[in-house]
């Protein structure tokens, strides 16, 4: 009875994520391939502004975590469905769990820890739009 209740869970999930990701993919993509010169205009320096204001940083967070999510739950139907032997299937999905939970945090970390200007760098190996000293 729980498994089905969990089944059923994901299943939900797995509608209104996807609703919720056309939402934020084509905001993501409206926002950076159709402002000021397309594609071209992005850059380290496009994507650091970018990560440098809170809204982006949770917009981004939570693009990577429901994206994640919403894959993995699909690999996880799809191992559960086509792969029979028990001991191959433990191992897929143990590694699909590691793998995307590591993902996640390293994804996490990178949002909300980017610092292009760090204090006490050469100036040489800065990128051109930190201030100099």
């Amino acid at each position: 009875m729980k498994l089905f209740r969990l089944d059923r869970l994901a299943w939900v999930f797995m509608r209104v994520s996807g609703v919720v990701l056309i939402v934020l993919i084509f905001t993501h993509l409206t926002v950076n391939l159709m402002q000021d010169g397309g594609v071209k205009a992005i850059d380290f320096a496009f994507a650091a502004g970018k990560l440098a204001n809170p809204f982006w940083q949770w917009f981004d967070v939570t693009l990577l975590w429901l994206a994640l999510i919403h894959g993995s739950n699909g690999m996880r139907v799809v191992i559960e469905d086509y792969v029979y032997r028990p001991g191959l299937k433990r191992g897929l999905l143990v590694s699909l769990g590691v793998s995307a939970a590591t993902l996640i945090v390293l994804g996490t970390l990178v949002i909300f820890t980017l610092d292009p200007c760090p204090a006490g760098s050469p100036a040489d190996l800065l990128p051109s739009f930190c201030a100099a000293g």
